[in-house]
This record gives structure tokens, C-alpha cells and sequence, in this order.
């Protein structure tokens, strides 16, 4: 479509366009292909609730600004940025009907069509910490950035965080799943009422929890899970892959040390047990006192501060002999979480550019998560290349140090894909 077009005119056809290529609008079903379980049911996945206009700032100046006061580079930065909040129609965790928000960012002043970028963000613990609830903060950063390099950027918050309701499925890859490609759907539906429309390949990229999350989403894509969108590159960084075969092991080694030891596993024990029953009460696997309020601590409302003040020190402190022994050896309702939190990496080979990022020494997300994606992939008859970022640091870590020095980096790579 010429972009020469003035944009309101562009807006008013794009969004004639979109009546015609949705109608009825009330329904996603003619987007998405053949699945199995209640998700296949839900006729309306990706369906626009709502929409809101977050900030408008037109000055690349001011947007690059912004990065380099968060500690992000700023050297790929050529447009100002539209932001909006989006909610939309997706499934939660048990495959039911329910709502969830995002990001959308798009570059201002550039109309027509746009490549997507859908960018996964890593883990947060209050729901206000979100993309759309904190667009111009750390976790809102990427997607900024992806809009003033001209791509549109599309970050869901997750089922939970943001504006969704409930709490959040942390680390549960099929919800993850779902909620990054019905946030892609909304944002097909709303952009062209701004005067764009979005690609249909997506640039897939995502961030230590989110990391995961983006090979998920690229697997659903790879498997036609949506009519219009499908993969175009993929570009994870600093994931945790591999929960059972090398995550939990440092967790319990000491190699990722207090107090992150502590909130991932506290975290992983509630937030699974909320999906596929993992205890029958909190006081089989952590200790008193904190059995009787860690399944609180994250319920979306409390901060890093507040769940550091309310947990032990060590994880010794915090877990009983059967929590350590269930995450030593995992059974039950706890090793069909892992099963489905570990498929990221294993079973599909992708056909789109491939490249996964990390950092020597990462604190949180080890390097042999990414050792076990790669081996995984080889074994599936794909190579991907591992880009090591080198001993980067953001205020004392190396697990945010990836991020930040790997999002010019993804960048430039996405803009030499055409």
C-alpha cells in the first residue's frame, strides 16, 4: 500500500479493509487452523475488547532519550513512537475464555504496512510492571525501541499481569503461547484503524521468561497456527529452556544464587500448582511460617520488595525435605508442568533464521539452558547459532546485562532479514 496517502485517508481505508477481512468481527475462527482441547473451541481468541492510546511522543530525540535514561543504546532510534494499550479475547491456563492486555507500539508517523515484532518480556511479579502498564519503564523498553526502528512492536503482558485478570501462569508455556498469538491477532485488528497494517511475517523475539515464550509462539506459527501470520526469524535471549535439566539444578546447587534461588522456586511451586496440582497443601513443600502466605505473595499486587522482605534467605529456609525432593525428582502434577514448560526447544525444527543470544556467567538463566536448546534443535535437524554478548552488565547484572546489550543487536539483525 503507498504510504505517500495522507494518513487520515490511509486510516479511514485501512480500516474499510479490516471490516471486510474480519467480518463478523466478533470471531478469530476464520484465523486460526485446526487445534485440539477447550483453546480449539473458543470461536473468539484475538478479538479486540478494548483499546487506549498511551503516549504519543513524536521526537526520535525524546524516544532515544528515554532508552539511554533506562541504560538501553539508543543508536537504532528513527521515529517517534505511538503506544497503545490493547485488550483482547484469549484462553487462560485451563483453556476458558478470559481477557488479556499488551503493548502495541508503532512508529509515528509511518502509515502503511509494518513488520511485526512480537516481543516476550521476562518476569515480573507485580501485574502493574506489565508492557501496557508501564510502557515507558525497563520491561516496556523493547517494544519502544522495535516501534522507533519502524517495526510495530507487540508485547503481551500475559495472562494476569497488565490489565487480565486472575493471577499469572509464570512459566507455562501453552498459555504463554496463546496469549502472545491472540495479542498478534488484536494488533492485526486495531493497527489499521491507525493507518497501518501489520505483515504477516513476525519477528520473534523475547526475553529470559519470555525467551521460552518466544520459541513457543514461533512453534505455533511454524505449525499454521494462524491463517495470516507466520514465522519469519526468531531471536531469543538469555532463556530458560530446559527447567528440569538445568534451571532446577542450579536452583538447588547453589549456581543461581539467593535470593533469586528463592523467588523462582517459590514462584514455580505456586504458580504450577495453580495449573496441574502440585501439592495438596502449601505446608507439604515450603515451611512454616512462609506456607501460610507465600501462595499470596503472587497474586499480582505484591512487588520484589515486598516478596524479598516476607521470604527466607535460603532455600533451605524455605522448603521442606519433600519440596527439595520433589524438585530434586519430579513426579506428578510437578513433572507434567515441566514437560510442557520444557517443549520450547524440542520436537519442531524451524525454517526461519534462527540465532539465540546469551551472556557467560548469567546469574539467573545459566548457560546451560541454552546449551540444552541448541542440542535440542540440532537433534531436530536445525542449526542455531549462538550469539555469546560478552561479560555485559545492567546495574550489577548480567542476565538484564543480555537484554539490554542484546536489543540493538536483534535489531540490526531483524532489518537485514528482507
Amino acid at each position: 500500500m503507498p504510504t505517500a496517502l495522507p494518513g487520515r485517508a490511509l486510516a479511514a481505508l485501512c480500516a474499510l479493509l479490516t471490516l471486510l477481512a474480519f467480518a463478523p468481527p466478533a470471531s478469530a475462527a476464520g484465523d486460526t487452523a485446526p487445534a485440539t482441547g477447550p483453546a480449539a473451541r473458543t470461536a473468539d481468541r484475538g478479538t479486540l475488547v478494548r483499546a487506549e492510546r498511551l503516549f504519543t511522543e513524536p521526537s526520535p530525540a525524546a524516544v532515544a532519550g528515554g532508552l539511554t535514561a533506562l541504560g538501553f543504546r539508543s543508536d537504532t532510534v528513527r521515529h517517534g513512537v505511538d503506544a497503545y494499550r490493547l485488550v483482547y479475547r484469549t484462553v487462560d491456563a485451563h483453556g476458558r475464555p478470559t481477557t488479556a492486555s499488551g503493548l502495541l507500539t508503532l512508529p509515528h508517523g509511518r502509515f502503511g504496512r509494518l513488520r511485526p515484532v512480537s516481543f516476550t518480556h521476562g518476569t515480573e511479579l507485580h501485574r502493574a510492571d506489565a508492557p501496557s502498564a508501564d510502557p515507558r519503564g525497563f520491561t516496556g523498553a523493547a517494544p519502544v525501541t522495535y516501534a522507533a526502528a519502524g517495526f510495530a512492536g507487540v508485547a503481551p503482558d500475559y495472562l494476569g499481569l497488565g490489565s487480565g485478570p486472575g493471577t499469572h501462569p509464570w512459566m507455562d508455556l501453552p498459555s504463554e503461547t496463546t496469549a502472545a498469538l491472540d495479542m498478534l491477532r488484536a494488533a492485526r485488528r486495531f493497527a489499521p484503524l491507525t493507518g497501518r497494517l501489520l505483515g504477516r511475517e513476525v519477528l520473534v523475539t523475547g526475553f529470559s521468561q519470555g525467551a521460552p515464550a518466544a520459541l513457543g509462539l514461533g512453534r505455533a506459527l511454524h505449525g499454521g497456527a494462524d491463517r495470516w501470520f507466520r514465522l519469519g526469524a526468531l531471536a531469543p535471549v538469555s532463556g530458560a529452556y530446559a527447567l528440569r535439566d538445568a534451571e532446577i539444578p542450579a536452583l538447588l546447587s547453589g549456581r543461581v544464587p539467593p535470593p533469586n534461588s528463592v523467588f523462582f522456586t517459590a514462584y514455580a511451586l505456586v504458580s504450577f500448582d495453580r495449573v496441574y496440582d502440585v501439592y495438596a497443601t502449601p505446608g507439604e513443600v515450603f515451611r512454616a511460617p512462609y506456607a501460610r502466605t507465600v501462595e499470596d505473595l503472587f497474586d499480582g499486587t505484591h512487588t520484589w520488595e515486598e516478596l524479598a522482605r516476607a521470604t527466607p534467605g535460603t532455600l533451605g529456609e524455605l522448603l521442606t525435605p519433600h519440596g527439595r525432593d520433589l524438585l530434586s525428582r519430579p513426579r506428578g502434577g510437578l513433572a507434567e508442568a515441566l514437560r510442557a514448560a520444557d517443549r520450547s526447544c524440542t520436537g519442531w525444527a524451524p525454517r526461519a533464521p534462527l540465532r539465540l543470544y546469551l551472556t557467560g556467567g548469567d546469574e539467573q538463566a545459566v548457560e546451560a539452558n541454552t546449551a540444552h536448546c541448541r542440542a535440542a534443535f540440532r537433534a531436530s535437524g536445525t542449526s542455531a547459532g549462538v550469539v555469546d554478548l560478552g561479560p555485559v552488565e545492567w546495574r550489577g547484572s548480567r542476565h538484564f546485562g543480555s537484554h539490554v546489550a542484546a536489543l540493538s543487536e536483534i535489531v540490526r539483525w531483524f532489518r537485514s532479514l528482507r
